[in-house]
């Protein structure tokens, strides 16, 4: 992906391996306690009430923390 993103000028941003994606909430940034079995898709953020898609949620906090880091 790297040979590719500089052919075309473009940066890539690594996210940790271990990064919470699917723990933290994508409105609030609050964390769920523990970890979720993956057969949960859809949870509720126990700060905001946000009802969130866990993949969905996952690829906003990840997007987020990738700009993040390159900033």
């Amino acid at each position: 992906m790297e040979y590719k993103a500089n052919r075309y000028g473009k940066t890539v941003s690594v996210v940790g391996r271990f990064y919470p994606s699917s723990q933290l909430c994508s409105c609030c940034s609050a964390q769920w306690n523990g970890t979720k079995d993956l057969k949960v898709r859809r949870w509720m953020c126990p700060e905001c009430g946000t009802v969130l898609d866990r993949d969905t949620n996952a690829a906003i906090n990840i997007l987020n923390e990738g700009l993040r880091l390159l900033a």
